[in-house]
């Protein structure tokens, strides 16, 4: 984008005219009553569009409900009708899962305009109101009218016929915003030139369902700002866009409040344009505490219940494990003892929660024990590991073992791996926010180890895609993830990749 010195642009209502990252200069209008309608008729639109994609989505479910109905009954019992009991279980599961994209605003038009589509959040979302749906019908007593087949098969065709939908949905919004459409929010750009165009380099605002209808550039000495401030509110009055971006550094707080002064006075939502620092944080948002706003941009990743709910998952489960696995553990304790010398368990420090250290179980795979400043990383077809432990770190056996330090609170079921000390002091140094793995506790399996990402870290790619996953777990972590991730530990054969 270039600003020329009368610091005005204004976008080409045709996306002939110039590409859409180009702002020309064009004669300003006033906008009459017919502006005015258009403007609501916009707005207008968007909304029924947003409410159009919910309906669809509910169709699209129900359609799947009933057209699975159709060939499970025709294919496997011949037709005898559908079964109503079923029909009302997935009604019900459509409608709380059309309820639950709405409370959260996924509906709205600019969300359809992301990148790619959130299969994983659709999942969790699919899923749960599932399992709600269920649990309701187990309490009206219900379920027992169900046909269990047909029940399975809804939740997989239901699932798969969302995910296109928000596909197609995604496409059809992004063309009508390329197209100037009502998808997309018409916007006023208003700041620094170089702001600007780092603004519009780095965000591609088209991308986002933004119509940037004119770009101010404003001089950088003090005296001139009301000047160029009085022109800018002026071209707000006229353009009426629905957003205005004040892209002003945040160290600049008196050029800030000229601007928020300026354009309280317009009828358009007000933005305070992102500074870089942002973008290491998916979640920043405005709080409040008590008479207090500050702009949160991190914290603890799991609330009070999360934690509570997580914590009695991994009570429940590894106390179940430890029962039911107990003959395996005892015959590759025994194994150990007979295929080298040393005891069949060996613990090392490890960092836990808050970077607090703590002493992990494993079984011994090698003939070593290492556990100080100098720990060398098993490689493959290294010498010290046994010949019995080439099999149990093979198919994460070793592991087994920190089911008690799950019993004992130092280590979650899932959650990032952790590493030798020594190893967690150099990496912490070398790779940005690694250290924010610490903020959950660590766990015998993990998103990073079902994605093949196991073994020797002999480069710097391979510990920066474990810290993405990680990070990744942590920001979008549910119960149904971890259980996810322990299915994927068992059957897929991605986990058991790059083991040595």
């Amino acid at each position: 984008m270039s600003l020329t010195a009368d610091r005005v642009r204004i976008k080409p209502a045709s996306s002939e005219d110039a590409p859409n990252s180009q702002l020309q200069k064009a004669p300003l209008r006033r906008g009459g009553w017919g502006e005015k309608v258009s403007r609501r008729n916009t707005a207008l639109a968007r909304a029924l569009l947003a409410a159009s994609a919910a309906l669809i989505e509910l169709f699209v479910v129900l359609c799947a409900a009933l057209i699975g109905e159709t060939f499970y009954h025709g294919f496997a019992h011949g037709w005898s009708g559908l079964i109503p009991p079923n029909m009302r279980l997935c009604s019900l599961v459509a409608l709380l899962f059309v309820l639950s994209n709405a409370s959260r605003g996924d509906y709205r038009i600019p969300d359809f305009l992301a990148s790619h589509v959130n299969g994983w959040r659709l999942f969790t979302v699919w899923s749960t109101s599932f399992l709600i749906a269920l649990a309701f019908s187990f309490l009206t007593k219900s379920t027992g009218e169900f046909s269990r087949a047909g029940v399975v098969l809804f939740y997989v065709a239901g699932y798969v016929a969302i995910y296109v939908t928000r596909l197609a949905l995604r496409h059809i919004a992004r063309g009508a915003t390329v197209a100037g459409g009502v998808a997309s929010r018409r916007v006023l750009l208003v700041g620094f030139e170089e702001s600007i165009k780092t603004f519009t380099q780095r965000y591609q605002p088209s991308a986002s369902g933004m119509n940037v209808v004119a770009a101010i550039g404003l001089r950088e000495e003090a005296e001139s700002i009301d000047d160029d401030l009085a022109l800018a509110a002026a071209t707000a009055r006229m353009l009426r866009p629905d957003d205005v971006f004040i892209l002003v550094p945040w160290s600049q707080t008196d050029a800030i409040d000229s601007c928020v002064t300026t354009f309280l006075r317009v009828p358009a939502q007000i933005h305070l344009g992102p500074e870089r620092v942002l973008d290491r944080f998916v979640d920043a948002r405005i709080d409040k505490i008590g008479t207090i706003s500050s702009l949160s941009l991190g914290g603890h990743p799991l609330n009070l219940v999360e934690v509570i709910v997580k914590r009695l998952f991994d009570i429940v489960v590894s106390v179940a494990a430890l029962v039911l696995l107990s003959p395996l553990l005892a015959l590759v304790a025994a194994l150990i003892r007979l295929d080298s010398n040393g005891p069949a368990l060996f613990t090392q420090r490890r960092y836990g929660f808050n970077q607090e250290a703590f002493r992990i179980f494993k079984f011994r795979s090698m003939t070593t024990m290492d556990d100080g400043r100098d720990i060398a990383q098993a490689k493959v077809r290294d010498p010290r590991i046994t010949r019995i432990g080439r099999f149990i770190r093979r198919y994460n056996v070793d592991e087994l073992p920190q089911l008690i330090n799950v019993l004992r609170g130092d280590m979650s079921l899932v959650g990032p791996r952790p590493h030798a000390l020594v190893h967690d002091q150099l990496f912490e140094r070398k790779i940005a926010l690694y250290a924010r793995r610490h903020n959950v506790k660590p766990g015998i399996t993990g998103w990073a180890q079902v994605n093949g990402l196991r073994g020797e870290i002999d480069g710097p790619e391979k510990i920066r895609q474990r810290v993405e996953h990680d990070l990744y777990y942590i920001d979008n972590w549910s119960l149904l993830f971890d259980v996810w991730i322990i299915f994927l530990t068992v059957f897929s054969k991605k986990a058991y990749r790059n083991a040595v």
